[in-house]
């Protein structure tokens, strides 16, 4: 049977994952600012807990009925919130967003794969083909370092921190469509504040000193992430881990358009990368579609009927 291709409708939840996806990218600079006023786990703790405080005014009514299973599905998203987002930014300490960034999209072949060991569930072919174009286009984002990494602890740590990163993305759509999505959006904020705040003593690391740099980055990140989480939640009770993760890939190009804005130049690399990322998310878009032969041979004594009466 022929094939060919077919373009996917996108769908309101894709297209709200990319424009947070445009959030997510901001994130880079204004965490690598912070860092050098605040130590990395207070940051990611207050980060989210006033997330999670917005998420409560928002969703306040929604406590009143909340269930174990809310607060177990929660919490389980929270702890990967809390170790995804703290060892990226113990990592930022050390090493520059670019090559972070590089590390850190390691977990957009990491989903698919772990949805396929985990769940035995295969994605689509042209999620392979489209999260393989776009991690090729993260790679020469990142520029010809990227392929000469020096494994610090910076570089360990951030490559660590993609696998509780793929996990959350696969978490929130197994338990998007069971679970109220207010209550969920402020047990996992809560969970990774508070979780980032007793994660302190444990490393030794001390309160900083008060800086209206990391208390702007704070607020900022916290409105920021609360619609991040807020919308990934909802997004996800329709679009596969997979899909999802092709789509946040976009997070360095962003991150990149950024930091342009900033004073960065990007090298011609750079402008390539991009260009296939865009392409691995139109990849994804693709569906293969078998064609039926219908011109069966017909038997010349065999008469025509018509439809027509």
């Amino acid at each position: 049977m022929p094939t060919r291709f077919r373009w996917m409708r996108l769908q309101p939840q894709e297209t709200a994952l990319i424009a947070i996806t445009a959030a997510w990218g901001s994130t880079f600079l204004l965490v690598h600012w912070a860092m050098q006023h605040s130590g990395p786990w207070f940051f990611v703790g207050l980060r989210f807990l006033i997330a999670g405080a917005i998420s409560v005014v928002i969703f306040r009514k929604a406590l009143r009925g909340i269930r174990w299973r809310d607060i177990g599905a929660g919490v389980s998203i929270g702890v990967m919130i809390h170790l995804g987002y703290g060892l990226q930014t113990v990592g930022l300490q050390t090493i520059d967003s670019s090559t972070s960034a590089f590390i850190t999209a390691m977990y957009v072949p990491l989903v698919p794969l772990a949805q396929w060991a985990v769940f035995r569930r295969r994605p689509p072919a042209m999620a392979f083909v489209g999260a393989g174009l776009a991690f090729l286009g993260l790679l020469l984002i990142a520029g010809p370092d990227a392929f000469a990494l020096t494994l610090g602890t910076g570089e360990i740590v951030t490559m660590l921190s993609t696998l509780p990163i793929a996990a959350e993305i696969i978490l929130i759509s197994v338990f998007a469509g069971r679970i109220d999505l207010g209550r969920i959006t402020i047990v996992q904020l809560l969970t990774a504040g508070v979780l980032g705040l007793l994660t302190m003593p444990v490393v030794g690391e001390g309160f900083p000193e008060f800086s209206w740099v990391w208390v702007a980055c704070a607020v900022g990140l916290g409105v920021s992430s609360c619609l991040i989480q807020l919308t990934m939640n909802w997004a996800q009770k329709s679009v596969s881990p997979t899909r999802a993760t092709v789509i946040y890939a976009g997070e360095p190009v962003w991150a990149a358009v950024i930091g342009r804005a900033a004073g960065e130049r990007l090298p011609a690399t750079a402008l390539i990368g991009g260009a296939l990322v865009v392409l691995g998310i139109l990849a994804s878009e693709l569906k293969l579609v078998r064609r039926r032969r219908t011109n069966r041979r017909r038997d010349p004594a065999t008469p025509v009927v018509s439809n027509r009466e």
